[in-house]
């Protein structure tokens, strides 16, 4: 299963809006063929399994598999894998999580087990589910699984007094930080940061396919010459604002741009509309790279659901240096945002914790 695990995490980036799933065929105690699934569109696990064991010339008759999601039983893109699993002779399949998809929810593991297939399921469910947390909450939920991030020394920093910001943390943990933007479907962030830095906010790894790129915008004063414009028609980049007026809006069409345009809340977009207009979009989730406050517009909103917090094992000092989230802020210590760690990771020197929002009120 955690072979399986690793297979399934390849298609990280390009099944979307598809979950990640890898599959492991094993016979007598030795693999026979291995699969996963590539990318929006192509073969499911199961099935590329079955191809690798046909292109080995092994025979599935009697074996067993190992799949980290419940095989699908409805016909999608690709025909059902149950079908597969049951022609191909599979005697015994290990899951590793159930599919909260309405259109499979147990009905594949019953089907299996109807046609005499044993079904062990919940193997190394843990693992197997945190692969897939954006596709768990998008299926059920119909709006874009956010994630914060954003890097601070250890006071609390997210640049120096200057506003100079490059670089906080060491090259191990930004290289993630570009693996997490491949994970994404899209990356979001205000027009502070864009009249700041004029990002690309494109993922860097060699392969890696770029996230949608998102800018928060109320009055439209994204330059027309800056990167996420100019390059709008190469990354797709959507303006969020309050601007309705065609003259207005007309030159970032004209450059490629997507703009839409909400209502105003507190003078900015809507981020919870917003979130609703992205999933009818089939983006299924959003990488939070802005300033204290989008981060603080967010959490406010009740749209995240993780943070990933890097600290980086320098002190910057001063009073009036930024830190990761600004806005009004808490009144009093019980009206906190409360934070639930998961995971505590190293890159070099630095360290990210990931936690997850523990009172969203938005993603209901």
């Amino acid at each position: 299963m955690r072979e399986a695990i690793e297979l399934a995490q390849k298609g990280m980036g390009f099944v979307s809006p598809n979950p990640m799933v890898g599959a492991v065929i094993v016979r007598d105690g030795e693999v026979i063929g291995r699969g996963y699934h590539k990318k929006y569109g192509d073969l499911h696990a199961e099935r590329a399994a079955f191809a690798d064991c046909e292109a080995r010339g092994a025979d599935c008759t009697g074996a067993e598999m190992y799949v980290t999601l419940e095989p699908c039983c409805h016909h999608g893109k690709q025909p059902p894998c149950t079908d597969a699993i049951i022609e191909h002779g599979i005697k015994r399949v290990y899951i590793g999580s159930s599919d909260p998809n309405p259109l499979v929810s147990g009905r594949g593991v019953a089907i299996l087990r109807e046609n005499g297939i044993e079904v062990v399921e919940g193997v190394l469910k843990d693992e197997c589910d945190a692969i897939n947390e954006i596709f768990f909450k998008f299926i059920t939920k119909h709006l874009p699984f956010v994630t914060v991030k954003y890097a601070m020394t250890m006071d609390g920093k997210i640049a120096c007094k200057t506003g100079e910001s490059k670089w906080v943390t060491g090259e191990a943990a930004r290289e993630n930080v570009h693996r997490d933007r491949m994970k994404h479907a899209a990356i979001m962030v205000g027009v502070g940061t864009v009249l700041r830095d004029d990002p690309m906010l494109t993922c860097r790894l060699e392969g890696g396919r770029d996230p949608i790129r998102i800018v928060c915008d109320s009055t439209l004063r994204t330059p027309l010459t800056s990167n996420v414009v100019c390059t709008a028609r190469t990354v797709p980049t959507i303006i969020a604002t309050l601007e309705s007026d065609v003259a207005v809006t007309q030159p970032y069409i004209d450059k490629g741009c997507t703009i839409l345009t909400f209502r105003g809340k507190n003078g900015r977009p809507d981020l919870r509309q917003l979130m609703k207009t992205l999933s009818s979009l089939n983006i299924d989730s959003v990488l939070i790279e802005g300033g204290g406050e989008l981060n603080w517009s967010a959490l406010e909103a009740g749209i995240v659901d993780k943070v990933q917090t890097y600290i980086a094992p320098k002190i910057f000092g001063g009073v009036g240096a930024k830190s990761p989230v600004a806005g009004l802020g808490a009144d009093k210590p019980d009206d906190a945002f409360m934070l639930e760690t998961v995971a505590i990771k190293h890159f070099g020197d630095d360290i990210l914790i990931e936690s997850r929002v523990k009172n969203v009120h938005g993603n209901s």
